[in-house]
């Protein structure tokens, strides 16, 4: 279960959801937690940035 939380706060990031609608959807009370569930695939930033 710990690895599917982690799974999909990555993919909301990815489809494009501010942090606070991704904090809301998954439960997380503080950003700094958040962020540390979050873990976005270079190629995905490496796209985004051209």
């Amino acid at each position: 279960m710990h690895d599917l939380r982690h799974e999909a706060a990555s993919r909301f990031f990815e489809k494009g959801l501010h942090p606070l609608e991704v904090a809301s959807i998954t439960g997380h009370k503080s950003l700094t937690m958040l962020r540390r569930y979050t873990h976005l695939q270079p190629e995905a930033l490496a796209a985004k940035l051209g």
